[in-house]
């Protein structure tokens, strides 16, 4: 088992401590930092992150132990010596790549899940990308290739280096001294995160601030101006698979419509949100041009199905924990079947969310995976004693069950209502 999946069963309660308490002082000071659907649509996001980073689905096209073996011509000592150098390179070189995420067409695919929540909390902090899968980024850990880093230092450095990340995403922190002149901060974030003019595209810094300051992508939160969250193109949806890839379909169909050749080619690499003039004028598409008329997107709700999609997050979770207890004990078909289920699971209970009738076609489709694939184990799943696959077939009926209900019910409060 890897460090960074071990690490998950640490680091994941802890989060998930922080996000109760954050929600409960929140309530104490009358602050409200969290949205239910919003909140569930964050975790499930992490879910399909977390999973797919398990099943390492990605391509690296260059890795550091390449540059290491080649590019080597110093050996940097003491070992903390190095620990300090692998620190500063890995955060120069996330500060690079978050901004080439967010300044060309294509590379936003990546990045526009983490800022697709219209609200700014722990939980959208999980917000993280599963069509992030060619890696590059190791051409800018060279410097530290060079005084010979060892490649293990990255590998637990890495995780690390993302977890660290995640303290800073709320909006119950101020702003925090002489902090704020060395490292990230909430108040940092918030400025990263809003898409007010004065804002949108500043503070890439994931540890440290430094790098904004040298790069002139700087900025502090202004008192007069509160920060507006989410993304200029709303997503309008609370399914993480579909936002994933949202951005990608976009620039797909574009580049299909427009009619010059060299506008199909450079439209993947042309600063974010461009697009040609022949599309923009034949295939409008909605954004948001005065963020403080911004309306978030909601969903039809009421507190048993609030209470049902917690428990369908609940399960996703239970479910990559178990799937991380065994991947290393199968074959790669096993664990791609395993970790395909689990993302489906969660693109339909949040297909669900948002209201979608195919939802329940694709709770069917769930609970046929799970019964074929139980079927194939005698009932096993996946090592578990053969109750637990009982107890996941009734779970797959009662899903398609209260999924249907849901439906229904509140498509008939939302009628009555109107």
């Amino acid at each position: 088992m890897s460090f960074f999946i071990q690490s998950l069963f640490v680091v994941i309660p802890i989060f998930s401590f922080l996000i109760i308490i954050e929600e409960i002082t929140s309530r104490f000071i009358g602050k409200k930092v969290n949205h239910a659907m919003d909140v569930v649509s964050s975790l499930s996001s992490g879910v399909t992150n977390i999973t797919k980073d398990g099943l390492k689905f990605s391509i690296v096209i260059v890795s550091y132990s390449f540059f290491l073996q080649h590019l080597e011509v110093f050996k940097l000592e003491p070992l903390w010596a190095s620990v300090f150098l692998a620190i500063m390179v890995q955060d120069f070189s996330g500060y690079w790549l978050h901004r080439l995420n967010h300044r060309v067409n294509v590379f936003w695919n990546r990045h526009v899940i983490h800022h697709s929540s219209e609200e700014f909390n722990l939980s959208c902090a999980l917000r993280q990308s599963i069509s992030e899968t060619v890696h590059f980024g190791a051409v800018l850990l060279i410097p530290a290739a060079f005084f010979g880093v060892p490649a293990k230092i990255f590998a637990f450095l890495g995780p690390i280096h993302l977890f660290m990340q995640f303290w800073y995403h709320t909006k119950l922190i101020n702003k925090m001294g002489w902090l704020e002149k060395i490292i990230v901060t909430p108040s940092h974030h918030r400025v990263h995160h809003a898409i007010n003019s004065e804002y949108i595209d500043k503070n890439y810094g994931q540890i440290f601030i430094i790098w904004d300051k040298l790069f002139g992508t700087y900025q502090p939160e202004l008192i007069n101006v509160k920060p507006i969250f989410g993304v200029l193109r709303p997503v309008m949806t609370w399914n993480p698979v579909i936002i994933n890839y949202k951005h990608l379909w976009q620039l797909i169909q574009d580049a299909y419509h427009t009619k010059k050749l060299w506008d199909k080619i450079r439209i993947w690499f042309m600063p974010t949100g461009w697009r040609p003039k022949d599309v923009v004028l034949n295939y409008p598409i909605s954004s948001i041009k005065d963020p403080y008329q911004q309306k978030k997107y909601a969903t039809e709700t009421s507190y048993p199905f609030i209470f049902w999609s917690f428990i369908q997050l609940k399960v996703s979770v239970l479910l990559m924990f178990h799937f991380f207890t065994v991947i290393h004990l199968q074959n790669s078909l096993w664990n791609y079947s395993y970790g395909a289920l689990i993302l489906f699971h969660v693109f339909s209970f949040t297909s669900a969310l948002d209201r979608k009738k195919y939802s329940i076609t694709t709770e069917f489709i769930k609970m046929i995976a799970i019964f074929g694939l139980l079927l194939k184990q005698e009932f096993l799943w996946f090592g578990l004693d053969i109750k637990y696959g009982h107890w996941l077939l009734a779970y797959s009926f009662i899903s398609i069950s209260l999924t249907s209900y849901f439906h229904k019910d509140l498509k008939t409060k939302l009628t009555h209502q109107v």
